[in-house]
């Protein structure tokens, strides 16, 4: 990649589709692939020009997800680095043999000596009407793999930088993208990502805001609920330090204890279900190792033990968003009620679309 650099606005989309071209640019050993990766839609528009670009390198593959995983991992064993796509991560579940004994465990069981650089982008997220079976924010359970990486970025830039990373990465990565992101807009690095004024490498996490009442821990799409909810909250004087965590594997403590320690406050959010989830054990690092600084017992805001509903009634109060947040850190912050201070952080119309606050893909 060129040394120079210079930011453009684009978006989540494009950002990862200028990534996917200036990897396979830089080597010849990457090549893409996955169902859907040269049709008209080219996955979100995520893949468009690519199979024109290098014809040889992306390739679409018959519905047999596990075969594919199997092939990913044996190139990434003999020095390819592949780089496999799924349009929701519901269907890769049916490849969780290959990944978890075999991807993970391959180098360990080799002594080192036998890396599998593979990436694999999975999508998450919700709306549509999507229900039980493809609409599942998973991470918790591959984070719970000893061998993978699991990276969930939340903004374009992050998204380019994070992609290129995962793919020239020794280890196998997944790679997670919130579909309401998809239509993000944000300012990018073009030639040397690094040059980028908020680059940070992939393991580490993001202060978007400081504040001295609270800190709140998000992900993916999730930061972007958080940051209306930080905008109501300074409105009732309260102050939020808000930390992104980029990657839920390995998660950088480093930077969640400074803030912690800073607040003595803490609200956790996950995207996944409750039971098991990324959010709970964050909560119990911190009380292992900074209770003291703890002015209230920390929070966490995740999905409900229960599958996600298809029906438009019943989706209404399964998620939640910056309104529930606000009104959380309220409690914990000045340990009364919030009755109707942040009814503006409703969003209006259709509940399962992004609020008019952000630039999402409806």
């Amino acid at each position: 990649m060129s040394h120079e650099s210079s930011l453009t606005e684009i978006s989540y989309v494009e950002a990862i589709n200028q990534a996917l071209f200036s990897a396979m640019e830089t080597s010849e050993d990457v090549f893409c692939y996955g169902l859907g990766i040269d049709d008209p839609g080219r996955i979100f528009a995520t893949t468009k020009g690519l199979v024109e670009k290098f014809p040889e390198r992306v390739f679409d593959m018959p519905t047999a997800e596990n075969a594919m995983t199997g092939i990913g991992i044996g190139a990434a064993i003999a020095g390819m680095r592949p780089v496999m796509v799924h349009q929701r991560l519901d269907f890769f579940l049916l490849a969780l043999d290959q990944l978890i004994n075999n991807a993970a465990k391959w180098n360990y069981m080799f002594n080192g000596q036998r890396p599998v650089p593979l990436t694999i982008r999975l999508l998450i997220g919700r709306g549509w009407g999507q229900g039980p079976t493809h609409a599942q924010n998973l991470q918790a359970l591959f984070a719970h793999i000893p061998g993978l990486k699991v990276l969930m970025p939340s903004t374009p830039q992050d998204a380019k930088s994070m992609l290129l990373e995962s793919v020239f990465d020794n280890n196998p990565v997944i790679f997670l993208e919130h579909r309401w992101l998809h239509n993000q807009q944000g300012v990018v690095a073009q030639g040397n990502v690094k040059q980028h004024p908020d680059y940070l490498p992939i393991d580490k996490a993001r202060v978007v805001n400081t504040g001295n009442d609270i800190t709140i821990i998000a992900m993916s799409y999730l930061t972007i609920e958080s940051m209306a909810a930080v905008t109501g909250l300074n409105e009732q004087g309260i102050t939020v330090e808000l930390v992104d965590l980029r990657t839920v594997k390995p998660i950088d403590w480093q930077t969640i204890y400074s803030s912690v320690e800073k607040t003595g406050r803490v609200l956790v959010l996950d995207s996944g279900a409750t039971s098991g989830s990324i959010a709970g054990d964050i909560i119990t690092q911190i009380v292992e190792n900074k209770f003291s600084f703890l002015k209230c017992a920390p929070q966490r805001l995740a999905m409900p033990d229960i599958p996600e509903p298809t029906s438009y009634e019943l989706t209404k109060n399964y998620y939640f968003g910056a309104k529930e947040i606000a009104e959380k850190v309220h409690k914990m912050v000045k340990n009364e009620l919030a009755v109707d201070l942040y009814q503006d952080l409703v969003r209006s119309g259709h509940h399962d679309v992004p609020g008019t606050y952000f630039k999402g893909p409806f």
